[in-house]
């Protein structure tokens, strides 16, 4: 019966591995940049808060993972969990393994435990234990999968913000240089305007006062009616 038991047991194992291994304007611009990442953020947290509950919370007890799998307690309320209690017992701490296994047997045959049962229920608990650890790692995975997914729409809209921002960056630069390149066009034909006022004022003025020339300035030629006559 044990060896068939052991057999059982073995091979339950190596299916469960098996398993295992077949199973990621500048002000207004700011503004409307801080409003769009806001509302992204938001949208972010409520995706978030949405597929957390996919993932149901840990459980921290062993004692939690064996009553959700329905593992009970067997004939005389002794189980696997038990006889490791009495292994690492002080009383037996100093004993060698063979005077621990004969202290242990005489406790179950005194209590009238069954080794069957016994052995039986440290196959249910580990077989719980597999279980649990494979359910956890799926829904880890779907877990990631999701997230992954939802990083990826977030990059492309980034991409998306990022593009639009610097479209409006560059459109202002070239604003600027052109109103720059306008107001130096109108430097020129300015001094073109003074010019022609300096020459026409020249005319307004006696030639023999000051400097023999045309003055390049209207202050030189006004200079010319303060000059005292020769």
């Amino acid at each position: 019966m044990f060896r068939r038991m052991f057999q059982f047991s073995s091979s339950e194992k190596e299916t469960l591995l098996a398993s295992r291994n077949g199973s990621a304007g500048h002000s207004l611009g700011m503004a409307e940049l801080s409003s769009a990442l806001q509302h992204e953020t938001e949208r972010s947290g409520n995706a978030v808060a949405g597929t957390t509950t996919g993932v149901t919370p840990v459980l921290e007890s062993f004692a939690d993972v064996y009553a959700a799998a329905g593992v009970r307690a067997t004939g005389k309320n002794y189980t696997i969990l038990k006889i490791a209690e009495m292994v690492n017992s002080k009383h037996l701490v100093d004993m060698t393994p063979e005077a621990k296994r004969n202290s242990l047997m005489m406790a179950l045959e005194a209590a009238g435990a069954e080794i069957g049962d016994l052995l039986q229920d440290a196959v249910t608990r580990n077989r719980a234990l597999d279980e649990y650890e494979d359910e956890r790692q799926e829904q880890i995975k779907a877990f990631e999968n999701v997230k992954a997914e939802e990083n990826n729409k977030l990059h492309a809209e980034l991409e998306q913000l990022t593009s639009q921002y610097m479209s409006r960056i560059q459109a202002n630069s070239d604003q600027v240089a052109q109103e720059q390149d306008k107001f130096r066009g109108w430097q020129k034909r300015k001094q073109q305007e003074s010019q022609r006022i300096t020459d026409a004022a020249t005319f307004c003025v006696p030639q023999g006062n000051g400097p023999i020339g045309i003055p390049n300035s209207l202050s030189a030629v006004l200079e010319r009616v303060n000059l005292p006559r020769r």
